[in-house]
């Protein structure tokens, strides 16, 4: 399955923002479901070598999700977040934060991170089926700080989209 990967950090309205476009070989729907269905979405979030012990999404407007990543020695990390707008088969916008396992908001600090960090960041999400069988997917992620953790955060939305890319491929191509 091809992809085209492209990805830039920004500032929009004086905020932070790192974008991510990619083209999947796979219509919007199967694009759309993969970031709402919990069971789909545990097999590609997270980077390389994590994985995603726990997903639990209320996907509606106002309702929230609470998504855990394991790293390969085994620590947890937990984000939050409500979803603020949907617009199936276009748009997710949601909050994030990162949590503990109960889906309480803590600082960036309590996962050993330094540095000034918000409580709550916007990822938005959208989707474009440029041709059949073909889905452009645009990710907004808002309100990151600049420097060391806007390249981590890359490096994981990309690693999570690679996963992704390879659970989308059809059985033969695998």
């Amino acid at each position: 399955m091809k992809t085209n990967d492209s990805t830039k950090n920004i500032v929009n309205s004086g905020k932070q923002e790192l974008l991510i476009t990619r083209e999947f070989n796979a219509p919007c729907e199967i694009v759309w479901n993969a970031l709402k269905d919990p069971s789909i979405m545990r097999k590609w979030w997270g980077p390389k070598n994590f994985t995603s012990p726990a997903i639990n999404i209320d996907f509606r407007v106002g309702g929230k999700y609470l998504s855990c990543m394991r790293s390969p020695d085994g620590m947890n990390s937990w984000s939050t977040g409500v979803y603020k707008e949907i617009i199936p088969l276009k748009k997710i916008l949601a909050t994030n934060s990162f949590a503990d396992e109960k889906g309480n908001v803590v600082p960036a600090s309590y996962y050993g991170m330094k540095g000034e960090f918000p409580l709550e960041v916007q990822v938005l999400f959208t989707f474009e089926e440029t041709r059949p069988g073909k889905t452009k997917m645009v990710l907004h992620h808002i309100g990151i700080p600049q420097g060391e953790f806007s390249e981590m955060t890359r490096q994981g939305w990309n690693e999570s989209f690679d996963k992704l890319v390879e659970l989308l491929k059809p059985k033969k191509e695998k």
